[in-house]
């Protein structure tokens, strides 16, 4: 096996500091040109003039921005012993109170923690909670009638759908936001993302100033989410654990993903405690609502405007799954246009545009030498959307997923240049539920709904918005039942 592109070097290489990058001022260096919420197309707009592998001057620090698939496959197969997730990501996650999980562990403590969240997530355990995520569906659908003719916000709803997901299949709890408008525990996830981010993007720590009195209302609220969070995630765990003491049929065969988490936990030599698992759990509700709606959100926009592609989608749910009330994943599976329309969907507009990753040791990325410390900013569309990869790159093709050899499909190698769940050791361990999820609710739109239009109040595409993850801004979708 060839060693990791990010391997310890053996001659020198470019160095980071000789790299080209935009004009800097002193000591602030570029940190008042990024405009955060449109990061990541910036840079990649910057890989235009710069090139691939170009540099930014962040305060005191040089960052790499790497634009470059192959590189970027190789710092993310050199995890965890490689890089990792910022130093600066971990501190602000702590002081704002979040739990540490799997998504922000590393070394041994991720290991025994990725141990213990793919227990329950491998395809047999989401075999058995899929009944629970029918009945979610069937909640989105029953708020899609009751909105029928009126313009929903998509996102929000989408927001709904994947927390009760997470919530009722994952842990076992009965987690209803769809039927409410009222203060749901979905609000509270909302403000944790963006927050988080801005944290990381502020020049000057001002939170750390400010006498609690003092805050803004809107620290106050974040404050409050936290708290209503993590006492929601004990209160998931402690149910989790009494109900497991309860029924040693139960322990033998635990029907959700927390409680087995918990049996994996409990294992001997486990070195997992219940404040660890409460933080995978954390991580989930999170990770798990805001990828997956955004992705959902973006592919309904795409599919309304690409009417042909939409046509096809609808037809296959309705010949494989009708009204699609009762979907099985054995017919989930079939829904092979739907899949790819996701897979599309996720080169075009992947929810996780960049990955900030700080080298654990010196290395190589590309063919740039990068000091142990440095953090690299993994773009990771900007080759998926090149047209030296991809033919017709800024094109909505489904085509392209088909299995290799037929008319229309790419070939593995330009495959390889969307990396939407990542890649390597860590990549994301929920990516098999996120799919079920996403053709489950796309079988319950189209099966049971006519698309009467979907925009924007100003009538073009809806724009992107990074905070952590991507979202598109004031989608909104007008639906009628099917006859």
């Amino acid at each position: 096996m060839p060693p990791p592109a990010t391997a310890a070097p053996t001659a020198p290489r470019r160095p980071l500091a000789g790299l080209p990058g935009p004009p800097r001022l002193p000591l602030l260096g570029n940190v008042l040109q990024l405009d955060t919420p449109r990061m990541h197309q910036q840079l990649q707009g910057w890989c235009q003039t710069f090139g691939p592998l170009f540099r930014l001057r962040l305060g005191g620090d040089d960052v790499l921005v790497c634009g470059d698939h192959a590189a970027t496959a190789g710092s993310l197969r050199d995890r965890p012993e490689g890089f990792r997730r910022t130093t600066r990501m971990s501190e602000i996650a702590a002081e704002m109170g979040l739990p540490g999980g799997v998504f922000g562990a590393d070394g041994e403590a991720w290991r025994r923690q990725r141990r213990m969240v793919m227990a329950g997530l491998d395809p047999a355990h989401v075999r058995r909670y899929h009944p629970a995520l029918v009945g979610v569906a069937r909640r989105l659908a029953e708020r899609w009638r009751r909105s029928a003719g009126q313009p929903v916000d998509l996102q929000a709803d989408l927001m709904r759908y994947t927390v009760d997901a997470v919530a009722g299949l994952a842990f076992g709890s009965a987690v209803d936001t769809l039927s409410s408008d009222g203060d749901v525990i979905q609000q509270h996830l909302d403000r944790v993302f963006p927050a988080l981010f801005d944290r990381i993007m502020s020049p000057l720590p001002t939170w750390r100033w400010t006498p609690r009195w003092a805050r803004p209302p809107s620290a106050r609220r974040l404050e409050r989410s936290i708290a209503v969070l993590n006492q929601a995630v004990s209160d998931f765990v402690a149910a989790a654990r009494a109900r497991l003491d309860a029924s040693a049929e139960r322990r033998a065969d635990p029907p959700n993903l927390l409680e087995a988490m918990i049996v994996a936990a409990d294992e001997p030599g486990s070195g997992i405690n219940d404040e660890q698992v409460a933080g995978s759990v954390f991580t989930m509700l999170l990770a798990g609502e805001d990828t997956t709606a955004n992705t959902l959100a973006w592919a309904i926009e795409l599919l309304w405007r690409h009417p042909e592609e939409l046509r096809r989608a609808t037809e296959e749910v309705r010949a494989v799954c009708g009204r699609a009330e009762d979907p099985t994943l054995e017919q989930l599976a079939r829904l092979e246009h739907v899949e790819a329309c996701l897979h599309e969907t996720l080169r075009l507009k992947p929810v996780a545009p960049l990955q900030a990753l700080e080298a654990l040791r010196d290395s190589v990325v590309g063919d740039v030498f990068v000091p142990r410390g440095t953090v690299v900013l993994h773009l990771m569309r900007h080759d998926a959307v090149r047209e030296a990869h991809v033919p017709r790159p800024e094109a909505f093709e489904p085509a392209r997923w088909r299995p290799e050899g037929e008319p229309g499909a790419l070939p593995a190698a330009a495959r390889r240049t969307s990396m939407p769940f990542g890649a390597g050791p860590r990549i994301c361990p929920g990516r098999y539920l996120a799919l079920v999820e996403m053709k489950l609710a796309l079988a319950t739109l189209l099966g049971g709904f006519e698309i009467e239009w979907v925009g924007t109040a100003h009538g073009g595409p809806a724009a992107e918005r990074l905070s952590f993850t991507m979202a598109p801004v004031g989608l909104a979708m007008r639906l009628r039942e099917r006859p």
